[in-house]
């Protein structure tokens, strides 16, 4: 969907038109949905998130001044609600180790297991580098939209997404020597 007709069901929306908020959500849900869960990787609070992040859009709508903005501020509010949550839960109780579950090696072949050792790798990153590494590479995002949905200057973008990747690297190739 198109940023125009984003801020048309936008303008509607703020009229009272229910079926343009409607819109709105079936125009956005996968996107904010795809963050929440891509940071939390649980399905269930990603979903919880995501209803929270659009109960939020309707109780601020008059805010939100075009389509474009709209998008942003969704964004924003996706990633900042996902680093509370990350930060709720390393307060929360953590779990017996007799309580754990058993770990499992999944069955298959070498990309999954690539791709789950990637998504645990950036998933040990701190907040928001981890922010910055899925908005810059899952929702294929430049420094400058990253800087203006999570309020920080382009080079502190630029250096955090750096460090992440430089994080990155240097876990990639410590697992790869303890693989030899």
């Amino acid at each position: 969907m198109t940023i125009e007709l984003v801020g048309a069901l936008l303008d509607r929306s703020v009229q009272g038109d229910a079926s343009a908020f409607a819109g709105i959500v079936r125009a956005n849900q996968s996107m904010v949905y795809s963050v929440a869960w891509s940071f939390l990787r649980d399905a269930a609070l990603a979903e919880e998130l995501a209803q929270d992040v659009f109960l939020e859009l309707y109780r601020n709508l008059r805010q939100i001044e075009s389509g474009a903005h709209l998008v942003s501020w969704l964004r924003r509010v996706t990633v900042n609600r996902c680093i509370d949550r990350v930060r709720k839960r390393k307060r929360e109780a953590l779990v017996a180790l007799d309580d754990a579950p058993e770990p499992s090696t999944p069955a298959g072949h070498a990309d999954p297991f690539a791709s789950e050792q990637l998504r645990r790798m950036v998933a040990s990153l701190p907040e928001k580098q981890r922010a910055i590494v899925i908005l810059r590479y899952q929702e294929d995002m430049d420094p400058t939209e990253i800087a203006s949905v999570l309020k920080m200057p382009v080079n502190t973008v630029k250096s955090k997404l750096h460090r992440a990747l430089a994080l990155l690297r240097g876990k990639l190739e410590r697992r790869e020597e303890k693989e030899l």
